[in-house]
This record gives structure tokens, C-alpha cells and sequence, in this order.
């Protein structure tokens, strides 16, 4: 490949480290792509003949489809996918292969491919995560009335329902959406015509390529084209932050499944025994998933500290920066799946929820609050008076709600029995409903709008 530079071929070592076709074969129907639409813009615009344009194609074709039912071989002699194929076309077509790598240098043809992979990577995420919604909404109209507790430092807080606790994260992934929708938006602009990375001289046509393979033109700087890989970085950022919330749901899973809580049972599908304990019963999809999200952090800050501190246009270093997105996108699209099954296949123990909730004198704000409303009281002194009957209940081994009139009256005297229309579980519930509360009928309203917005 080198031609008449190098009299001596590259050190064993250096053979392997300079190679990268055992991860970027995976970029091979991009790198095919790209090929296709190179080829067809020198034969428009008379750079190559009709004829070998014609011939070219035909034989990209070929190799697609020899990828496609075989593979790709890793010769580390070729040393990636655009030298693997354009070996692959010669030895199909002959000398002309040579034609096709006119006008255009592997690292606009690398920043090409990469970013058309980025993309489909990002579309198949957005099927997936619409998916994981749709599993997250169907179980939350489900359990759009059953009563948990709400918690703050993983104490009783307030009683939610289940459904409203579900559309949280149907929230956090919404914005996961958004953040790779945004990062696509980004990133939909062709390098390829950029060259090595000062442009050509070849009358190229940039735009017809760039609508080709479905972007929305150019990059305008050739420079910036063939070093840019902000966009890999921020489909590492939204990854990672989808991970997050993906790990969040998946610790409350490893919580609610331990005895302790018994909120939920995990089906078969999403569980594992113990070797040695046969009444075992681990959440072990849900701790991959927690684990897998570390691993998707440390993918992005890989490629940041890759990309640091070079200098324009490009170094080999950047032969690095697709291990990490494809390690990523491998994870995630697990992590989806796995999530997605548990919900789907979780059942709830809402009994045990609800007794929880109960217990956690979780409407100690209701009786506040109705110390504002009907007794006409600062909030604060509200705060205290309810302070005393949370430890008077305490201290009877009572919840609020059962804590007799006697003694509440004997905390305040403005207290009447209409409290108790405010202290159940039930009650507080249902009070809630501020837009974005657990009110059982906001949460159908919320979540009838997000079907909706989604066309579901």
C-alpha cells in the first residue's frame, strides 16, 4: 500500500498495532456505501470513465455481498476495512479498482464511515427506547392507582402510585431520546470530498454524495471533516446518560426484589440461581445492567482523553476512537433489551407496596397541609404540630390516620375528625393533583398524552 516509500515491510508488532480490521469491519456495509457514492459522482462528473464507474459498482456489489454470507476476513496485512476492500474489488475487477480511490483519502473515507455507522447506531437506539417507553406506559396505566411509598434518602416520604413512579423514568428516557436525536441533527454532514484533509483538486460534486448516503451536506472545512469526532463523543455522552437512568431503574429492581421489600418478583427469564443456595433468586440481569453503565461511562471518557490534545487534522491515535462506540452501543442495546423484559415481565407485589407506604407515616405533609388549609395556620407551625403527632403515633405504635381524635385535639384543638378524610394513603393520593402529580387521574392524563405524542 505504501508504494515505493518503505523499503522494508512494518515489524510483526507493528503490523498488529497498526492494525485495525478486527473492530472496524464492522464498518464494512458504511464503507461500501460510501464507496458507491464516490464512484457514481467520478463517473458524473467525468472524473472516471462510465465505463469504470459502471464496472466498479458492479463489483462493489459483489463484495457486499461476499461480506454479507461470509464475513469479512482480518488480514492484518490490509490493515482495515478500506484497504480489505478495495483488495477484495481488485482482485474481482482487476487494475480498475485503482480508479476508485481517486479524489478522496482514507481519512475522509474513515470520518465517512464512522459517521454513518453513528447514525444507524442512533436509529436502532431510538427503536429501541421507544420500545422500552411503550413497556414502561402499559405497565403504568396498569398501576396508575396502586399505592407505594414515595421515597427521600430512601426513607418514607410521601405515598405515589406505581404508575406515576413508572412515567418517571418514561420522562428520563424521553430526554434520552431527545439528546440522541439532537446529536444526530449534529452529525449529519458528509466528509467525504475532504480528502486527507486539505480537499482536492478533482472538480468532486460534495453535495450529490453527501445526498447520497442521506446527509444533509457537506462539512465546510476540510480540516475540521477529517479530525471532527464530536460526534462520536456525544453519542458516547447520551449513551452514558441513558445508561444512568437505565441503572437507576435497575438498583430499584435489586432493592424492591430482596426480601426486605418484596415489591416486585423477577420472572425466570430475568434471573439466576446460586450454586450452592437453592432458594436463591438473583436480579443478575438488573446488576449487569447497573455494571454495564460504568463500562459505558468509561467508553466515553476513553474517547475524550483519546481526542484531548491532538492536533489537526489526524493522527493515528484516532484508529482508537471506534472501540470504545462499538464496546458503547454493544452494552446499551443489552442494557435496553434487559430493562425492557423486566418490566414488561415484572410482577408487582402492590400489596406489599401498599403496606409499606402505610407504615412510613407518609401523609404527615396531608396533615400539615390541612392545618394550613382549614385551620388557617402558617405552614411552619403546621410542620411542628404535625412533628408532635408523628411522635405521639410513634409512640401508640399507630399510623396517623388510626391515632385518635383525643389525642391529635390534645396536640391542637383546631383539629376536628374531618382530618381523617385526608390521612389515608388513599386520600393523599389522590389530593395530588397538581400537573405532574400522583394522582391517579393525572397519571392517565400523562399518560395518555405521551401515547399520544408517540403515535401509540
Amino acid at each position: 500500500m505504501w508504494g515505493g516509500r518503505f523499503a522494508e515491510g512494518p515489524a510483526a508488532v507493528m503490523r498488529e498495532i497498526n492494525a485495525s480490521i478486527p473492530f472496524d469491519k464492522r464498518l464494512w456495509r458504511q464503507d461500501v456505501a460510501g464507496s458507491r457514492a464516490h464512484v457514481a459522482m467520478l463517473g458524473k462528473q467525468g472524473i472516471v470513465s462510465a465505463e469504470d464507474a459502471a464496472t466498479i459498482s458492479a463489483g462493489l456489489d459483489q463484495v457486499a455481498a461476499d461480506y454479507d454470507a461470509n464475513g469479512v476476513a482480518e488480514d492484518l496485512a490490509l490493515e482495515d476495512i478500506h484497504m480489505q476492500t478495495e483488495a477484495k474489488l481488485a482482485a474481482l475487477i482487476g487494475p480498475v479498482a485503482g480508479r476508485l480511490h481517486t479524489a478522496r483519502s482514507r481519512n475522509d473515507q474513515v470520518a465517512t464511515d464512522f459517521r454513518l455507522w453513528v447514525r444507524d447506531a442512533i436509529d436502532q437506539v431510538e427503536v429501541a427506547l421507544t420500545g422500552f417507553q411503550h413497556a414502561l406506559l402499559t405497565r403504568a396505566e396498569e398501576h396508575a392507582d396502586s399505592v407505594m411509598p414515595g421515597f427521600t434518602h430512601l426513607q418514607s416520604a410521601q405515598p405515589v402510585t406505581l404508575g406515576h413512579h413508572l412515567m418517571a423514568y418514561y420522562e428520563m428516557v424521553a430526554r434520552d431520546r431527545s439528546r440522541f436525536a439532537d446529536a444526530r441533527a449534529r452529525l449529519n454532514r458528509s466528509p467525504l470530498g475532504s480528502a486527507a484533509l486539505a480537499g482536492t483538486g478533482f472538480p468532486i460534486d460534495r453535495d450529490a454524495t453527501a445526498a447520497a448516503l442521506g446527509f444533509d451536506g457537506p462539512t465546510r472545512n476540510s480540516l475540521d471533516g477529517v479530525s471532527d469526532r464530536d460526534f462520536a463523543i456525544e453519542y458516547l455522552t447520551a449513551a452514558a446518560q441513558c445508561a444512568l437512568h437505565l441503572s437507576r431503574l435497575a438498583e430499584e429492581f435489586i432493592l424492591w426484589a430482596s426480601q426486605p421489600f418484596g415489591f416486585v418478583s423477577l420472572s425466570d427469564q430475568w434471573s439466576t440461581g446460586s450454586s450452592i443456595m437453592p432458594q436463591k433468586r438473583n436480579p443478575d440481569a438488573a446488576e449487569l445492567v447497573r455494571g454495564h453503565s460504568g463500562r459505558i461511562i468509561g467508553c466515553l471518557t476513553a474517547l475524550m482523553i483519546t481526542m484531548k490534545g491532538l492536533p489537526l487534522a489526524y493522527s493515528k491515535d484516532m484508529q482508537d476512537d471506534k472501540p470504545p462506540v462499538f464496546e458503547a452501543h454493544d452494552l446499551l442495546g443489552l442494557s435496553i433489551a434487559a430493562m425492557t423484559g423486566m418490566v414488561e415481565s415484572a410482577a408487582f407485589r402492590t400489596d406489599r407496596m401498599r403496606s409499606a407506604a402505610e407504615a412510613g407515616f407518609s401523609t404527615a405533609t396531608d396533615l400539615a397541609d390541612w392545618l394550613v388549609r382549614e385551620g388557617g395556620i402558617p405552614f411552619r407551625e403546621a410542620h411542628h404540630v404535625t412533628g408532635s403527632a408523628v411522635k405521639r403515633a410513634e409512640e401508640l405504635g399507630v399510623a396517623l390516620d388510626k391515632l385518635p381524635i383525643a389525642d391529635l385535639q390534645a396536640i391542637d384543638a383546631r383539629i376536628d375528625a374531618t382530618v381523617y378524610d385526608v390521612l389515608s394513603v388513599d386520600a393523599s393520593v389522590a389530593s395530588r393533583t397538581s400537573f405532574g402529580g400522583t394522582a391517579p387521574a393525572r397519571v392517565r392524563a400523562a399518560i395518555a398524552a405521551a401515547r399520544e405524542g408517540d403515535g401509540r
